[in-house]
């Protein structure tokens, strides 16, 4: 539903609470009234932005985890633990039980205030009318964002971050991998029907066999360093180079491959697959990619969606991240600027959505594929649900 309408299923308390926030005047006690200043006052570009302005980083990521996907209603508990998630880098203060402290010299230091509870960063969202509750039924439990409220902050952030980037010329040399991955795919499945390969303890491929399959690959890739922290992009992450990695686990969770009794083999589907490649399997891809990452990039889809927005040009890659890199949570052994560069950027040029250039003034530019930006922004975000 459109913000209208939810007001519309409102009561007049809350509409008063809106309407307080956006300083409407009007007859309170017409809800009439009240739904027809709020409306006026939201759809004032200065006054919509001015409510933007005023956001703390990390009601602008709580925000920013809203946006992008498919589903339209959030529980209570999903919403806090979103808010907590948004809170990283953020020193997290506990309630302390005496607000001040004396020095030895009798001065008072204030202590600084905790935090806004999750409950009342929602409460807030509530009262601009940015989050409304279901109005019959289990609807009750459930939180929504007005679908035009959503289309006007990508549209107002999306003006913003732009305004920080550097578009560029076209760059002399640059890298394009579309379809790339497709046909390593055959590749992959066409050496492991044509040979036996061991399997150790743990699953993977010995070195031998591994080496020879790297060599057959599109794009070059060379082992992990031993002692590497590798985890949680993959089930073996840890010995196989990342595009590879991902390459495998999809062909593995396709059904293209199968590990049994220490050996890898390729399947009667896989078979199927080697005679030629299904329709849309690009967009299998990027869904099984937002799928296997989203847990050490918690905000993956939304990352990618501005990356879609923003580079519909050439774009220094450094400008993006400077605008993207407050949404980006570390993870582990991976800093916000590996995420971004290494888990997104690069991963999106090996799945054919992302070129990337060298510019002689820029450094590295990129730029979305016109697949990409189909994939990205239509059926492809769809399959990620």
């Amino acid at each position: 539903m459109n913000l209208s309408d939810m007001l519309g299923y409102a009561d007049i308390g809350q509409l008063s609470r809106i309407a307080d926030v956006y300083k409407c005047e009007c007859n309170g006690n017409s809800k009439n009234e009240l739904i027809q200043s709020i409306l006026a006052r939201v759809s004032r570009h200065d006054v919509f932005e001015e409510q933007i302005d005023v956001m703390k980083l990390e009601e602008m990521r709580f925000l920013n985890s809203l946006l992008f996907e498919a589903r339209e209603s959030y529980s209570l508990e999903d919403l806090i633990a979103r808010v907590q998630q948004s809170r990283f880098g953020i020193e997290q203060i506990a309630a302390p039980e005496k607000t001040t402290s004396k020095t030895k010299r009798g001065k008072k230091n204030v202590m600084p205030a905790p935090p806004p509870s999750p409950r009342d960063v929602i409460a807030r969202f509530k009262h601009q009318g940015w989050l409304f509750n279901g109005f019959s039924g289990p609807n009750r439990y459930l939180f929504q964002v007005p679908r035009d409220l959503k289309t006007r902050f990508k549209e107002t952030l999306q003006r913003r971050f732009a305004k920080e980037l550097v578009y560029t010329d076209d760059p002399p040399m640059y890298r394009d991998e579309q379809d790339l991955m497709t046909e390593d795919i055959k590749h992959l499945l066409h050496y492991v029907h044509h040979n036996e390969i061991q399997l150790t303890a743990d699953g993977s491929m010995y070195k031998r066999f591994l080496l020879q399959l790297l060599d057959r690959m599109s794009v070059r890739e060379e082992l992990p360093g031993k002692g590497a922290w590798r985890f949680g992009y993959g089930r073996h992450f840890n010995v196989y180079p990342d595009r590879f990695s991902l390459l495998y686990d999809f062909c593995a969770s396709n059904g293209y491959l199968s590990e049994k009794n220490e050996c890898l083999s390729v399947t009667d589907k896989g078979l199927e697959r080697l005679k030629g490649v299904p329709p849309e399997e690009r967009e299998a891809l990027y869904a099984y990619w937002l799928r296997l990452y989203k847990g050490p990039v918690a905000n993956l889809l939304s990352l990618v969606h501005w990356i879609g927005a923003l580079a519909g040009e050439w774009v220094s890659a450094d400008s993006i991240k400077k605008v993207l890199l407050p949404f980006v949570k570390p993870y582990y052994y991976d800093d916000a600027d590996a995420i971004m560069e290494r888990r997104i950027m690069t991963v999106m040029m090996h799945l054919g959505l992302l070129r990337l250039g060298e510019h002689p003034v820029y450094g590295t530019v990129v730029r979305m594929t016109k697949a990409g930006e189909a994939i990205v922004s239509g059926k492809g975000l769809k399959l990620a649900h």
